[in-house]
């Protein structure tokens, strides 16, 4: 099966429709499919649910579906650097579904890993254990948590072969690879794509079988969410 793409919009054309649920990789603005994003952005479709560890920043990342008002609800564990985002979760006009870090991640490697639940101490006796279930496991009392599947998942790898096996850079490993299980149909885009046969089995970060297409994004921006510099002497 050929799984490589000529574009992301091509990548995208059959599969996006208005109110899916859509995972999206990366951290901050690093390791985010930017051309995936984009293509979405173009693509037109409305009422979605994003999943993501963050919502990026005004214009850039999943910034510019809310500029867009295609997102209608935003899984996440944070939002801070977007105002946009403020002003519509203020407003009442976009819904926020707060998860914790380490409990967003887990939600999605279970999903793709086929657990419905698990049981977690994160957010007990907070607003994040609110209406769920609570139970006690040798004397400590524990939230639990459903695990979280996208229609589609859109996520960043720095190379992939064309069976769609990958290999992260850094800190794009962080959210990527539990997004790629997490997605009933997975588009990666990559910056290097190889032949089968050529990445080193033991270097190879998430399995071919979770990637159904890849489009290669060779010169990505890689913008910079907050630049900081040291002063001189």
């Amino acid at each position: 099966m050929n799984k490589v793409y000529p574009d992301a919009a091509t990548a995208l054309a059959d599969i996006v429709k208005d109110g899916q649920t859509i995972a999206v990789g990366g951290f901050g603005l690093c390791g985010i499919p930017e051309a995936l994003i984009a293509a979405l952005r173009d693509s037109g479709v409305q009422n979605l649910t994003a999943i993501s560890n963050n919502a990026g920043v005004d214009g850039f990342g999943l910034g510019q579906l809310l500029t867009t008002r295609q997102i209608k609800k935003m899984i996440a564990s944070y939002v801070g650097e977007n105002k946009e985002f403020e002003r519509q979760y203020l407003a009442g006009e976009l819904a926020l579904e707060f998860t914790p870090q380490g409990t967003l991640a887990e939600k999605l490697r279970a999903g793709g890993a086929g657990i419905p639940a698990f049981f977690t101490k994160t957010g007990v006796g907070t607003l994040v254990a609110e209406g769920k279930e609570i139970r006690e496991f040798d004397g400590e009392q524990y939230v639990m948590e459903r695990s979280l599947v996208a229609d589609v998942s859109l996520v960043k790898a720095y190379k992939a072969d064309k069976a769609g096996n990958l290999v992260f850079n850094k800190t794009a490993r962080n959210f990527n690879p539990n997004v790629a299980m997490a997605g009933k149909i997975t588009v990666v885009e990559v910056e290097h794509l190889v032949e089968v046969g050529e990445l080193d089995p033991d270097q190879i970060h998430t399995a071919g079988i979770f990637v159904h297409r890849i489009v290669v994004n060779a010169t990505p921006e890689k913008r910079i969410e907050q630049r900081t510099v040291s002063k001189g002497n």
